[in-house]
């Protein structure tokens, strides 16, 4: 079977549709205001519908640092299925949320198993590539491999940072993750996905699958 699949990044309906079409689990709306995927909740609504049109799928919403109120009321406005993480929250802040919490950590040196406990009741963890500066969507890959002593069969991990269609079978076999959180490298600009590779990305997957 194939992995489960998160495009990350929405900002069109012809994407979102399309996503679905193809076989996508998640698709993630960016609520973060440093992202050029940042979209206003009047867009987001937008996409949400067309989602909810099209099929069926989670729809995930992406925070970094944000308010836990705003978050509620963002979450409750669009219909979010899913909540990421992708900032400095620490477990207290996301607490609230954590059944349906993605905790993404994007760090130079992966968590020890102590910490990554203390999120055993999250929906999900992420793993990203670290930059200094930028939060996500960099297009960088890393060392998958280095996240594979972290996979265990009661836990989902989605691994991210730098997925193209060319090597994301690749990253997950190496990280022996769960899930793949696709972003940059299916885009022709910030926010636009290109057709061919999302296309690609999906093909190539399901080849590898069977």
């Amino acid at each position: 079977m194939r992995p489960e699949i998160k495009i990350c990044g929405l900002t069109r309906e012809e994407d979102v549709t399309l996503c679905i079409r193809l076989g996508a689990d998640y698709l993630g709306l960016n609520f973060v205001p440093s992202s050029p995927r940042c979209l206003t909740l009047d867009r987001a609504q937008r996409l949400a519908d067309a989602a909810r049109a099209a099929g069926s799928t989670r729809l995930v919403g992406i925070f970094a640092n944000e308010r836990p109120e705003r978050v509620q009321e963002i979450a409750d406005r669009v219909g979010l299925d899913l909540l990421q993480f992708h900032g400095d929250e620490s477990l207290e802040q996301i607490t609230p949320f954590l059944a349906v919490s993605i905790k993404a950590f994007r760090r130079p040196r992966l968590p020890l198993e102590d910490e990554l406990s203390l999120y055993s009741k999250a929906f999900a963890l992420l793993f990203d590539a670290y930059h200094p500066t930028q939060l996500g969507g960099t297009g960088e890959a890393w060392d998958f491999a280095a996240l594979a002593p972290l996979a265990r069969a009661d836990r989902r991990l989605f691994v991210a940072g730098g997925l193209s269609p060319e090597n994301a079978g690749e990253a997950l076999a190496a990280s022996r993750a769960t899930a793949l959180d696709v972003c940059s490298r299916v885009e022709s600009a910030p926010g636009i996905k290109d057709s061919v590779k999302l296309e690609a990305l999906f093909s190539r997957l399901k080849s590898e699958a069977r």
